[in-house]
């Protein structure tokens, strides 16, 4: 595995202390430790780690809520800590697409395999993503393109087949995307 960039958040300082020697031990760098939500929250947004490895009980914001927002906003691998075995948190963390959830205390031959299964998972929930927008522009495009052959079929009198091909021919022609010239026709239809 590659040397990752690590934030670590935990407000018990042992604990940080140990994660960091753990992490270190096998290669990565802490390039951030924080004692609470709002210093992970902060450190998150400056230094844009790999990875982050965040404590679900800490003071506010607790793990879960920083994960939450994060995700949101620069999406990364997470991994909680809690020395809690409640489903309700488990049900929050999986809620905030968080990536792994280890107990406390962390041993190291738990953490090697957590970090593995973080950046794996987040990859995958990545990929994912990637691929329902671009379902989505695709959908968009095609309605788009629909909408503009509707346009040419009833203003020129083509066939559906003939104002495909002229939409084709023009975007091929002018090297632009079939939705942009989509938009072109549907724009001159609005404006006659």
């Amino acid at each position: 595995m590659k040397t990752l960039r690590i934030v670590i958040a935990d407000d018990e300082s042992l604990h940080l202390l140990s994660l960091r020697e753990q992490l270190e031990s096998m290669g990565h760098r802490v390039v951030g430790e924080a004692d609470d939500g709002h210093g992970a929250l902060q450190l998150l947004r400056d230094v844009h780690p790999d990875l982050a490895i965040l404590d679900i009980k800490m003071p506010e914001p607790d793990g879960i809520q920083v994960a939450e927002t994060i995700m949101q906003a620069q999406p990364l691998p997470i991994i909680l800590l809690s020395a809690y075995s409640e489903g309700s948190l488990a049900e929050r963390a999986a809620h905030a697409h968080v990536a792994a959830y280890l107990m406390k205390p962390v041993l190291p031959q738990d953490l090697m395999p957590a970090i593995a299964l973080a950046i794996s998972r987040f990859e995958e929930f990545q990929t994912l993503n990637r691929q329902v927008r671009d379902l989505h522009d695709a959908l968009e495009t095609r309605k788009v393109v629909e909408r503009a052959k509707g346009i040419l079929m009833r203003r020129l009198n083509l066939t559906e087949e003939e104002a495909f091909r002229r939409m084709q021919r023009r975007s091929q022609n002018e090297n632009k995307k079939m939705s942009e010239i989509a938009d072109a026709i549907i724009t001159a239809d609005g404006m006659l």
